[in-house]
């Protein structure tokens, strides 16, 4: 599989991407003078990073217990049977769920794994009977509560190749 961004003549957009994974809310100055161009440049290279579906969302990182949401779990999900229908399903499921932070289809022993948040655990209990126990397309789910938020982010590691 061919990586663009890897290719030579992109170390510019790769140093972007280092910039703007840290902090997203800096001026295109700021960046362009960090990655070594003009503001006009970097605004016509992060503008085409966003086109191209590289740079897929600008976001904050929230306190889940600042918007009360403090109860937060790991959720891993057995599905009945292994069909696409099925699987977009449960897809589509996760998309509309406001309790479900983030999703992601995985290979092993589960076949999803959620990150989900609750005002309470009775919320969450609700949320279980709601989302699970009434979906006959669950064979089972295990909930592991989130002691404590080690580390939070969405940043991908973006190495700029050496010499640039």
């Amino acid at each position: 599989m061919a990586y663009p961004l890897r290719q030579t003549g992109f170390p510019c957009r790769l140093r972007i991407l280092e910039i703007v994974q840290k902090n997203n809310r800096l001026t295109s100055e700021v960046i362009g003078a960090l990655a070594g161009l003009s503001a006009t440049a970097c605004q016509r290279r992060l503008k085409r990073l966003r086109s191209e579906g590289i740079i897929e969302a600008d976001v904050s990182i929230v306190s889940p217990k600042a918007v009360g949401r403090p109860i937060q779990m790991l959720v891993l999900v057995t599905l009945e049977r292994e069909r696409s229908d099925i699987i977009d399903r449960f897809k589509k499921a996760i998309r509309s769920s406001v309790e479900v932070v983030n999703g992601f289809y995985v290979t092993g022993d589960a076949d999803f794994v959620l990150y989900v948040t609750a005002p309470t655990m009775e919320d969450y209990e609700e949320f279980t009977r709601r989302f699970f126990y009434v979906n006959p397309d669950i064979k089972s789910f295990k909930t592991m509560v989130v002691l404590d938020r080690v580390k939070a982010g969405f940043a991908v590691p973006v190495e700029t190749p050496s010499g640039n």
